[in-house]
């Protein structure tokens, strides 16, 4: 009884995917456990979607992008739109951002809703709480998993797929960091791409190749960003930006580096305090603690100090 108590209040919240989707919803097609429902749930969310857009194209080898250095080209003058995690569904935003194309409880893993209101908001993020991701983050209209199944193109388009793919069905994608450049102010900032959108997840064309942004209902818009790169760029609600991928060792530290499980910047430093404490620990259990505590500092304090000096 609490399985079909838990699975109806789940299901709920997709009545909108049932409203969209192509087919009929059979009753032996209802998820049965935890992780049924979450196959189930991704496999309606995708179905909205690519019942909004075409069939996606697999490329030949004779029409894959060439990238011929880790330096990225710009896109220039693209059509740049905002949203925002626990945005609702509406006519220019026909899939809710309650959750993302790479995470079903997006909201809820963020910390709540992303309150694009300037009032609402402080240096940067949500001032009604602390994100739990990075609040620096992009949509791109292009997804490089279907289904739980890493898409047939993937691995002929994406410049970085051969050592960043660690298993099928999972993105190569998400959370890879871009630079986006406002002409207008001058600024660039950095963010994470966190979805697919606007309103399409296929154009792989675009985002890695030479082509521009497909029409839609935002003026052809090619780039959704977070009400932080809005903030931070300057931009309008809808405005021009240049985008390009980057790798993380060109990003400089800036407000996109201080929040987020996801954010690499917080990983890093994440990293560095497990090695400090743990050298600590180490020094403090080892044979030698007994020697250091009320005497001088022995050799047994010289990991410590070492550990120290990568905070530095």
């Amino acid at each position: 009884m609490f399985l079909n108590a838990m699975r109806d209040a789940c299901m709920r919240p997709l009545l909108f995917w049932f409203a969209l989707a192509p087919a009929v919803i059979l009753a032996d097609q209802v998820p049965q456990t935890a992780a049924d429902f979450s196959k189930f749930a991704e496999k309606l969310r995708e179905e909205a979607i690519t019942h909004i857009e075409p069939t996606v194209v697999i490329p030949t080898m004779r029409r894959l992008p060439i990238v011929t250095s880790q330096t990225y080209p710009w896109k220039r003058g693209i059509v740049t739109t905002v949203f925002w995690v626990g945005e609702a569904a509406s006519a220019r935003n026909p899939v809710h951002n309650r959750s993302s194309s790479w995470d079903l409880d997006w909201e809820s893993n963020y910390g709540g809703f992303d309150d694009p209101e300037p009032s609402h908001r402080r240096n940067f993020a949500p001032a009604a709480f602390v994100p739990r991701l990075n609040p620096f983050y992009c949509a791109l209209p292009y997804n490089d998993v279907t289904h739980s199944v890493t898409k047939p193109e993937a691995r002929l388009v994406i410049p970085w797929f051969a050592h960043a793919f660690a298993r099928e069905g999972e993105s190569v994608c998400r959370d890879r960091w871009i630079a986006i450049h406002n002409q207008a102010s001058g600024k660039t900032c950095y963010a994470q791409w966190s979805d697919c959108g606007p309103f399409r997840t296929d154009h792989w064309q675009y985002v890695f190749g030479n082509d521009r942004p497909k029409p839609n209902l935002n003026k052809g818009a090619g780039l959704d960003v977070s009400p932080a790169v809005r903030e931070y760029l300057g931009l309008g609600g809808i405005d021009y930006t240049d985008w390009r991928f980057v790798e993380f060792n060109e990003i400089p530290r800036g407000p996109w580096s201080l929040y987020g499980t996801n954010n690499t910047f917080v990983q890093q430093t994440r990293g560095r305090i497990e090695r400090v404490t743990g050298a600590t620990a180490a020094a403090r259990s080892g044979p030698v603690a007994a020697e250091v505590r009320g005497a001088a500092v022995g050799s047994a304090a010289a990991p410590v100090e070492q550990a120290r000096v990568i905070l530095r």
